[in-house]
């Protein structure tokens, strides 16, 4: 297969990460052979990811052996498990990260979504993930709810490395940004060298087509059916219209001289949910420098096959993409509404998922201990 279509986004500026990572894919060499063969140059990892990823074969099972063994209890089981594949895929990266001095080569590990309102403990917990992986190049995942904005300037001022996950709204990603700057301002007080602390914002795409799509299909009219499949693509373009305006402010050129990394818009949940669409749509219709797109491997493929990469497909819409969305409300779509549920659903998606991952680990602790 060829990888040039992956080598025109990579030099279009667009960062690709692969949104997985097992055991299976560490031990094999499969996320190696990415990394040399297919441009990838970073991980990102969710509940999700990990339950999927320990509810299969036996690749975890001699490490859970040797925890039960020594009567380590669930959660620290998990963290053993979940921890010790992104130590691993660090080292991995680690080149990558020397040759882009520390902007790529990143592989994130999320706080246990069951935080995701409670702030003091987000902070716990992420302070205790980044000194438990003990990797410079691993990025901490804090859900850009409204008690995750805090937890997320706090992080950072400790001079951990952050990805922002969960973010569907523009009005919430200025907030993050925002977050962002405080975590720097407090960061560079405290003594930490900006230089050092790197930062993602990830911005969901696929899920605001299957959410807007189902409400402009039942409201059925001919306006609402000529605005399917538009809201996705037009609100990641408003966001990095966003981008472009708080990083061009005085504060932040202030902090931008003192040594700070720009917080790069990420596009996660990139694979294409309605097969009307295109399998590549949320990757080539999104390419501007300074992005990161982190992808399944299965759209990896279908970009590397057949997308079409015809450069900077985002600067400069910011009204068009604006115009979509007045046109959406005009058809009877509650925009604010749409971002409420998507963040609600996303957080219990995440808790589902670490349930799973928590039951599939009892049963493996269970099975070792006889």
């Amino acid at each position: 297969m060829s990888t040039d279509r992956l080598a025109q986004l990579s030099e279009a500026g667009v960062s690709i990460w692969l949104d997985d990572l097992s055991r299976e894919r560490l031990n094999s060499g499969n996320l190696a052979g990415l990394i040399r063969d297919k441009h990838v140059v970073g991980v990102t990892t969710n509940p999700t990811i990990f339950a999927n990823a320990l509810s299969k074969g036996a690749a975890y099972d001699e490490q859970v052996n040797d925890l039960a063994a020594r009567g380590a209890d669930l959660d620290g089981t998990v963290r053993e498990l979940t921890t010790t594949d992104v130590r691993n895929a660090a080292d991995l990266f680690r080149d990558v990260y020397n040759a882009t001095n520390g902007v790529d080569g990143r592989v994130s590990i999320e706080v246990d979504p069951r935080l995701a309102k409670d702030t003091d403990k987000t902070v716990a917990e992420a302070k205790d993930l980044w000194k438990t992986v003990d990797r410079p190049n691993v990025m901490i995942k804090i859900p850009a709810t409204e008690e995750g904005l805090p937890a997320i300037t706090a992080v950072l001022a400790e001079g951990i490395s952050v990805n922002v996950t969960l973010i569907f709204s523009v009005e919430r990603y200025e907030a993050v940004i925002k977050a962002f700057f405080a975590g720097l301002e407090q960061a560079k007080a405290n003594g930490h060298d900006l230089k050092g602390i790197h930062s993602v914002a990830s911005f969901f795409v696929s899920r605001v087509d299957s959410e807007v799509d189902k409400r402009l299909n039942a409201i059925g009219t001919d306006e609402a059916k000529a605005l399917l499949g538009e809201a996705a693509i037009a609100n990641a373009r408003l966001a990095y219209a966003a981008f472009e305006k708080l990083f061009a402010t005085d504060q932040w050129k202030a902090l931008a001289e003192a040594g700070a990394n720009a917080q790069r818009p990420l596009w996660a949940s990139t694979g294409v949910k309605d097969p009307a669409y295109s399998d590549t749509r949320y990757v080539d219709q999104l390419v501007v420098k300074d992005v990161v797109n982190t992808m399944p491997e299965k759209t990896m493929d279908s970009v590397a096959d057949h997308a079409e990469i015809t450069g900077d497909t985002v600067s400069g819409k910011g009204e068009q993409a604006q115009a979509i969305f007045d046109k959406l409300s005009a058809a009877g779509i509650d925009v604010p509404d749409v971002f409420v549920t998507l963040e609600t659903e996303g957080v219990e998606k995440f808790e589902k998922s670490w349930q799973e991952l928590l039951d599939t680990v009892t049963g493996q602790l269970n099975k070792a201990r006889g």
